[in-house]
Order: C-alpha cells, then structure tokens, then sequence
C-alpha cells in the first residue's frame, strides 16, 4: 500500500494502490513551492479529490513528451520525484484551478500505470529526507549569498505575486539552500533532477556553489 510505503505524511485518505502523478517540464524540491494552472480533464479530477481529501500527489519531471497530453503522444518521466501538498487553491471558472503546492518528500516509482483518461499513477516507496548538515565555512558565500536574495524579495513584498521561497529560513542547512539555488538558477531540467537525486547535501551545496562562482553570483 502507498500509505505504509511512503510513511505518515501521507494521510489514511489516501488509499489509492498508487499515487497520483504530475509530470511536469519541473523539478520539485523538498520545502519548494509550486504554483499550478489546472485546465486538463485527468488533473482537475485528481487535484480536487487531494484537496477533499488533503492527500498529495506526486511531481516528476518529464524526460519525454508534454505537459500537456498530445494525441497520439508518449510521455515519459524521471523515476524519482517529490510529493506535493496543496495549500492554496482557486477556481476562478468552470475548468480552471490555480493551485499552490508544497514539496515535502521525496520518493522513487517502483512500478506505474497510465489509466484510460491519461492520468499516471505509481507505487513508490520514500526515499530518505536529507540529513541535516550545516554549512562549512568555505561553502558560506553561497548561504550569504542566498540571504541577501530573500532580503532583497522582502523589500519587494508589495510586488504582485508571491515569493518564491517559503520560510523558515534554514540558511545553516546544506540541503535547504541548496535545494533554494536549483529552484531559483536557471539550470537544465536534467541537472536539476540530477541535483535533486543527490543523497548528500553537502555535494549538492558543493555543485551548487561551483555555478554561482562561475556565473559570478558568489565570489
């Protein structure tokens, strides 16, 4: 069952033998935010049923095909991916959702199926949060660099649109600011789930930091 599999972050609500999917042109990481527009048939039916019943899906990035489904069209996708809780929603007309949504865990497909109206679903089983571990002294410039981002966003709170990182602020944490910097840099989709994959956050904070220097964000 999904529910034993992936832990207790997943409400009983969800008894599904398989957990929704979104492939998206995306990567969702742990603690990011994801806005939605909802118009497809298959993903207006399951994201209302998650928000009734306050279940996730899951996010993927796709490897083949489109967002949105293409007659005729084959979609594939990354066996990895981040579940999403929806807190925030709107439907400001018949057929169309606008949806925020959190990534809370991770977790990787051991099996899937496509049901007759296009929508994908898979067993999967969690893949383990990250460890917690602080950020070292060499690697500093990319957390400080990522502090004056968020403080130059609150000057600008009174710009239309919310922001684009979600506190608290775990600036002394490898896997958050990492996971913050592969959200905000415009990185390739593939080095992104590559990034995301990654068990240590300490190497993903070290390639992370590898593009900053180079584009010249940190010094």
């Amino acid at each position: 069952m999904i529910a034993a599999a992936i832990g207790p972050t997943v409400p009983a609500a969800l008894t599904l033998q398989s957990l929704p999917l979104f492939p998206l042109t995306a990567v969702l990481f742990p603690d990011g935010l994801l806005s939605l527009r909802v118009f497809e048939v298959r993903y207006l039916d399951m994201i209302s049923k998650c928000r009734k019943t306050g279940a996730p899906f899951g996010v993927v990035s796709l490897t083949q095909g489109n967002e949105v489904r293409q007659p005729g069209g084959t979609e594939a996708f990354s066996q990895v991916g981040t579940l999403a809780t929806i807190h925030d929603f709107e439907s400001p007309q018949p057929g169309l959702m606008l949806v925020r949504a959190t990534g809370t865990q991770r977790f990787r497909i051991t099996a899937s199926d496509q049901l007759k109206h296009g929508l994908w679903v898979a067993d999967v089983v969690r893949v383990p949060a990250d460890m917690v571990v602080p950020v070292p002294d060499d690697l500093r410039p990319t957390a400080d660099a990522l502090q004056r981002l968020i403080q130059s966003l609150q000057l600008q709170a009174d710009q239309p649109g919310p922001m684009p990182l979600m506190p608290p602020w775990k600036l002394d944490d490898c896997g958050w600011v990492a996971n913050r910097w592969c959200e905000l840099l415009p990185l390739p989709v593939a080095l992104k789930q590559r990034l995301m994959e990654l068990d240590n956050p300490l190497v993903r904070l070290e390639l992370v930091s590898d593009v900053l220097t180079r584009t010249g964000i940190t010094i």
